[in-house]
């Protein structure tokens, strides 16, 4: 028996001289003290949490070298290499976490709904529900400051910039015709239905090196990831009929959609300030697969759309009226593929194919054109830590345009364009984040390379607020109407240059950004219009200056939303056959919008008002020596919305747009030659009608019994 206690007693003794007693203190990096953090040796069971004063204390009977870790909500996890044979008290450090919902954001020039974004200026349900939009993703987005309401073409301009200085972009994808097909005066609006997207990044500008061949904009379309149930949505119109359903099996599932309009009915009713033959009519639809691996994501996007109308349009050089007769047929296909791998590497990849197709008959003439446009792109990215991310990737653009007149004419080019680019995201605190990146591009039918560096500054002021700055190199090959005729051209350029504060708190949003642009290169020509004997070059240049605003307010008032957007611009320009430089005629200085939604409970409704104001734009009237002199009056238009729930799944919705039926002018149209007074005659470019009704029942089948097609009005 004694020499079992001997024994024991020896044990005993050497388990507790053996433990180390391990302390230590735990700050932020302001030096405060850290309470809760927990404080342990990796691979071990040994370990404490920090008291009211940051300091901690326990023991070990681990020996050699270890890593202590330390750990504590919205902070990054600390590892501190110890020796536990010669251990001394150690004081960690730790960083505030840069993945916090109030972390900055660069997001100097840009616009983000969707919920994956940080800060949403816009929800995905705000492009469907904002009165006047009549769902079209562009006519919500011209309620945004930056932006230009352009009514007799129905595109995006932003920031001074023509409507093909912005791009389109599907999952990452080029789309190289977002537009449905139009004639001149003739609104046309976006081929794509926000049915099928869960996310928007609209930037007026300062984007990423990830995007080029756009001197103004990139509008980002992302389509859902992943679908919760099967459910089938039915739409009957005053414009015509809509059908989409959602299949879901396994780690696959599919959405499609597809409308059919024809507005000779509604024109039948609601007079119009067109001659029609016969009305615009077009059968499109949409579908994306999906299939979700254990670590990536396919996606195969199609979208078809075929449309047609006969219209006779009034000239006032002529007595007679030019009759238009159009029939475009257009096909996109889209995949992608996102897989995380080992180390935290990201790899993307993807491909696209555009097909676009025109039957022009201008009176006895006919022109028919056809492009074929693909993109192959491919990215990887790298995370580093949480604080820094290098992304790096490659383009190829393919580009084929046929046009030919009375079989007897013809023009067209063959374009490839190859770029790289990298980027690299740095966040040196939740505070203060970083952006550079540099993108090379080279167009074998221009013979000419490109080099365009990109960079982007947010600093977080407050818990609230934050300033951005961006700065950015942009270049685009010259529109299709100059390329067709002529390739002897250099890229198109422009320098960026924004500085953007944000406040975004308890449902209020306000931004304030001033920018700077300044155009080069820009193509002229000696004609009055393009022709195949135009003589071009790239003499013209500009400049952009202005002041955006935006207010959003989800919390004053019950049951309301609202937003207010104010952009002042300053441009002048050089460019096409202009002969000074002058304010471009789809320019107005002065740009408000004001767009509320009002949810009432005791009429199961959403009624919404948009109105839009805009100062006068500049035309050219030949009756005075200036050139670009005259002013239209002030654009005004007041739109209303109501949808009202018949049930949970059944929804009566009527909009109209312009309420007021006021008389809203674009411009004018004057004659080649003076009249026998020597004035030159002139006619006001208009609205194709004072207002716009719309009616419609939408029901939606569900297993829940409780979704609705509310997102998508």
């Amino acid at each position: 028996m004694k020499s079992i206690f001997t024994l024991l007693a020896f044990v005993v003794s050497t388990l507790l001289f053996s433990q180390t007693k391990v302390t230590g203190k735990v700050i932020d990096e302001k030096n405060n003290p850290i309470s809760g953090a927990n404080v342990f040796i990796d691979g071990s069971y040994d370990g404490g949490s920090t008291d009211d004063k940051g300091e901690f204390a326990f023991t070990t009977t681990e020996t050699g070298s270890k890593n202590l870790k330390v750990s504590f909500l919205s902070y990054e996890t600390a590892i501190i290499a110890v020796d536990l044979s010669n251990y001394q008290f150690v004081t960690v450090k730790m960083k505030e976490s840069v993945n916090m919902l109030d972390a900055v954001v660069i997001n100097a020039g840009t616009f983000e709904a969707g919920d994956k974004a940080k800060v949403t200026v816009l929800k995905p349900l705000d492009i469907v529900t904002t009165a006047g939009s009549n769902a079209d993703i562009v006519a919500a987005l011209q309620t945004l400051p930056g932006t230009q309401t352009v009514g007799e073409s129905g595109r995006l301009f932003v920031r001074g910039g023509e409507s093909d200085e912005a791009q389109t972009y599907v999952d990452g994808i080029r789309v190289a015709q977002p537009y449905g097909a139009t004639t001149q005066n003739l609104p046309t609006r976006g081929r794509f239905s926000p049915f099928l997207f869960s996310g928007i990044s609209f930037s007026t500008g300062g984007y990423s090196a990830e995007y080029g061949e756009a001197l103004s904009s990139v509008l980002l379309l992302n389509t859902i990831d992943e679908v919760t149930e099967e459910k089938t949505d039915i739409s009957f119109m005053t414009v015509g009929l809509g059908l989409a359903n959602t299949q879901k099996w396994k780690n696959n599932s599919i959405s499609f959609n597809t409308a059919y309009i024809d507005l000779a009915p509604y024109q039948l009713i609601v007079p119009q300030n067109v001659d029609w033959n016969r009305a615009y009519q077009s059968l499109s639809g949409e579908t994306v697969y999906r299939h979700n691996f254990k670590e990536g994501l396919l996606k195969v996007y199609a979208a078809f759309d075929t449309s047609r109308f006969d219209i006779n349009q009034e000239t006032i050089n002529s007595t007679e009226k030019t009759r238009v007769d159009l029939n475009n047929n257009n096909f996109y296909l889209n995949t992608s593929y996102k897989v995380n791998l080992m180390r935290r590497w990201q790899l993307s990849t993807g491909l696209s194919y555009g097909y676009g197709k025109n039957k022009i008959g201008l009176d006895t003439d006919k022109v028919n054109n056809t492009e074929h446009a693909s993109h192959l792109k491919v990215k990887a990215r790298k995370s580093f830590s949480d604080r820094a991310k290098l992304t790096f990737g490659a383009d190829y653009f393919i580009t084929q345009f046929d046009e030919d007149f009375n079989s007897t004419f013809k023009s067209g080019y063959d374009a490839n364009i190859a770029a790289a680019y990298s980027e690299i995201d740095i966040f040196f605190s939740k505070n203060l984040a970083a952006k550079a990146g540099l993108r090379v591009a080279n167009n074998d039918l221009l013979n000419q390379a490109a080099v365009s560096p990109r960079a982007s500054l947010a600093y977080k002021v407050s818990k609230a607020s934050q300033f951005s700055l961006a700065y950015g190199e942009f270049e685009q090959a010259p529109r299709q109407d100059y390329l067709k005729y002529n390739s002897n051209f250099i890229n198109e350029k422009a320098s960026h240059y924004i500085l953007n504060y944000q406040y975004n708190h308890n449902k209020r949003t306000f931004r304030s950004e001033i920018y700077f642009k300044d155009y080069r290169n820009l193509v002229k020509y000696d004609s009055d219009f393009v022709a195949f004997d135009s003589e071009f070059n790239n003499n013209g240049y500009g400049f952009a200056k202005g002041l955006d605003i935006f207010w959003r307010d989800g919390k004053t008032f019950k049951n309301l939303e609202y937003w207010i957007s104010y952009s002042y611009i300053d441009t002048q320009r050089d460019y096409k056959n202009y002969r000074a430089e002058v304010t471009p005629s789809f320019v107005a200085k002065h740009n408000l919008s004001i767009v509320t939604k009002y949810w009432i409970d005791d009429w199961k409704s959403m009624v919404g008002f948009s109105h839009t104001f805009n100062s006068g734009r500049p035309y050219d009237n030949p009756n005075e020596t200036s050139f670009m002199n005259g002013k239209t009056k002030m654009y005004n238009n007041l739109s209303f919305s109501w949808a009202y729930l018949l049930s949970q799944q059944k929804i009566l919705y009527f909009s109209v747009n312009n309420v007021l039926a006021t008389k809203n002018v674009f411009g004018y149209e004057y004659a080649n030659t003076p009249n026998s007074n020597g004035v030159f005659d002139r006619r006001e470019i208009t609205p194709t009608a004072d207002q716009f009704f719309f009616v419609g029942f939408f029901w939606t089948i569900s297993e829940n019994k409780k979704d609705n097609q509310l997102n998508n009005l």
